[in-house]
């Protein structure tokens, strides 16, 4: 069985749930408490390079990691992700650049707010907030011509870009003004087998 190596508020996990979900795919779920070190143990590291989650261990022990290769490998051959080679370069496109131009501006200020330190360390919030907001507007601009990110139905390029698009706000980011985000997110979060990112039941993860 697959086995998914996460923590509880990871964007970058938040998306691999997600796809399992809509995929319908079977997995045993080991959350990591990273602020325990959890990640930084010789027994994790030995399975991620980057000693950082998301990891999925394949049924053969194998393991990748980097959240954008679990999706790819994960969506190969479902409606997710095209088989023509060309959207299915518009779509690592978008996953690249929701990691170079979204996902630590976004990410960073989050955990700050969350953990209590956004006053102290407001001047980091604010230069990472100038990127965020840069990145915010390139992708308003294209969905106010566009249902999705590319063609016409969703696919795993809405998924890596949304997750930590809708966690914005939790890092002091100002959504108001972004309608055509707002309306797609709407879109997103309506898919077939989306999950939130803390279960509303409570469940605990398996270990």
């Amino acid at each position: 069985m697959l086995r998914l190596y996460d923590s509880r508020l990871s964007g970058n996990s938040w998306k691999i749930r997600i796809l399992l979900s809509q995929l319908g795919l079977a997995y045993d779920r080991v959350t990591l408490d990273l602020q325990k070190g959890e990640t930084r143990e010789s027994a994790f590291r030995q399975i991620s390079r980057f000693s950082r989650v998301p990891v999925l261990v394949l049924d053969d022990g194998r393991p990748i990691v980097e959240s954008g290769a679990i999706l790819l490998h994960l969506a190969q051959g479902t409606p997710y992700l095209p088989d023509d080679p060309y959207p299915r370069a518009e779509v690592t496109g978008w996953l690249f650049f929701e990691q170079a131009d979204l996902q630590k501006a976004i990410a960073v200020p989050r955990v700050l707010h969350l953990h209590g330190l956004a006053h102290e360390r407001q001047q980091d919030i604010e230069r990472l907030q100038a990127e965020g907001y840069a990145g915010l507007e390139k992708l308003e601009q294209w969905l106010l011509g566009h249902a999705w990110l590319v063609g016409d139905h969703y696919t795993v390029a809405d998924l890596a870009l949304s997750a930590y698009v809708s966690l914005a706000g939790q890092g002091g980011y100002d959504m108001a003004r972004f309608a055509g985000i707002r309306e797609w997110l709407v879109r997103v979060h309506g898919q077939r087998g989306w999950v939130p990112l803390i279960p509303e039941d409570g469940q605990a993860a398996r270990r």
